[in-house]
């Protein structure tokens, strides 16, 4: 019999694509079932890889760029156009915010989000505009910084000054100055351009599970900034609701309870402090929000045209992966999404993770079967990435024979029961 496995991991940030970790599982099953029936089908969740992923999805390209890096400097970047010529609809741009803003791109030395910038994330956006798009999707993911979308919005012509009327200084470290935003330079043709976010809906802004609190120390905080960033997050939501919402922002339709889960508002959230989704990439949600974006579940946008349900359905056994597995991961990461939707089918999912966290065991509520670290013995960081490919297809051969001698006991317990 063939054994029919969907391989459905995520990227491994700083080092694998989602292609690349789907390919060296592949490799470890090969060992093990040499004749199994693959479907490799490498997810993204808006972080690193999203914009070559959808390109390749729909038949787009790259458009290789130059923008404000996270710590200011020039770095080279991209994104994507999908559609246009004869393609219905309108020219859709795709903007990885990770390719301009991400951690990875912040040397270790550098990693203080009171000082990093989403600057260059607007200049995409412009840099989109000037191509043409008129529907820009921006994913939302392993991001740097933690300025609210501060600086993408001073890229968007937009002006933020201080009580003494000088501009601000990029970097969420700053917002606590903030006193007054003026939105009469912003980019015209925002208004005429349907700005979609594919974010995490449990990432909210502000409040005991802000963005400051939750993912600061993530991108080297130290405590006490942690605190300076939560007070200027909250003056960001305050300031933005008073000077850009009634400006650029027709009535919302009434949406969930803030913080509810993962059902968003739809447009423009009342509560840029807590809606769902606005903590995004640290806080960049709230800021595009604030000009009109509309803030969507991340896989509801990014899985779209995968036929991801049928595919999994079809498997006897699904493969997914991350780099980290904790208690976060059951908060919108693509190993619990991959195992909820496999769960409704009744196929067994196994997690292979770089590392195993506290918390981990939650994983279990949501469909996956079984998890494994893949590091099989104490090695630095810098090792583990640089052998990543070859951890993951030895893991998944270890983890294929374990369950191989399972189902052997199994049978041999089964030729030796008693009969009825």
């Amino acid at each position: 019999m063939t054994h029919r496995i969907a391989i459905a991991p995520s990227g491994f940030k700083e080092s694998l694509s989602a292609a690349r970790v789907a390919e060296a599982i592949a490799v470890g099953v090969r060992r093990v079932i040499p004749d199994a029936d693959l479907d490799l089908i490498p997810l993204v969740d808006g972080g690193e890889g999203t914009a070559e992923a959808l390109a390749l999805a729909g038949g787009g390209r790259l458009v290789p760029c130059t923008a404000t890096g996270p710590v200011g400097d020039p770095v080279p970047s991209h994104f994507a156009l999908l559609g246009g010529g004869t393609t219905p609809g309108p020219l859709t741009a795709v903007v990885e915010m990770a390719a301009v803003a991400g951690l990875a791109l912040v040397p270790p030395g550098l990693r203080h989000p009171g000082a990093t910038t989403t600057y260059g994330v607007g200049e995409l956006i412009r840099a989109a505009l000037d191509a043409g798009a008129r529907r820009i999707l921006i994913g939302c993911g392993d991001s740097g910084t933690s300025d609210g979308g501060a600086g993408a919005l001073q890229a968007l012509g937009a002006r933020l000054t201080d009580r003494h009327g000088r501009e601000l200084r990029r970097g969420g470290g700053a917002l606590h100055e903030l006193e007054r935003i003026d939105p009469s330079g912003l980019d015209p043709r925002l208004a005429r351009t349907e700005l979609l976010v594919a974010c995490n809906p449990y990432n909210v802004l502000c409040g005991k599970r802000g963005v400051a609190r939750v993912f600061g120390p993530q991108k080297g905080a130290t405590p006490a900034e942690v605190e300076l960033l939560s007070a200027g997050l909250e003056r960001w939501a305050a300031v933005l609701t008073r000077d850009l919402l009634p400006a650029v922002a027709p009535e919302p339709e009434k949406g969930p309870e803030p913080g509810s889960g993962p059902a968003l508002a739809t447009g423009v959230p009342l509560d840029l402090r807590t809606a769902p989704g606005t903590g995004a990439s640290g806080g960049l949600g709230a800021g595009l929000a604030a000009v009109g974006a509309r803030l969507l579940p991340r896989y509801d946008v990014l899985l779209d045209g995968l036929d991801l349900d049928a595919r999994l359905a079809r498997a006897d056994f699904v493969i997914t992966a991350e780099g980290a597995l904790d208690h976060q991961t059951v908060r919108g990461k693509i190993p619990a999404e991959v195992a909820r939707r496999a769960q409704a089918s009744g196929v067994p999912v196994l997690v292979l993770a770089g590392t195993i966290g506290p918390g981990a065991q939650d994983v279990r509520a949501v469909g996956v079967d079984a998890y494994s670290a893949i590091l099989p013995a104490p090695m630095t960081l810098v090792e583990a990435i640089g052998r990543s490919g070859e951890l993951l297809a030895d893991a998944t051969e270890r983890a294929l024979r374990i369950m191989a001698l399972g189902s052997r006991l199994g049978e041999r317990a089964g030729r030796y029961a008693p009969s009825a």
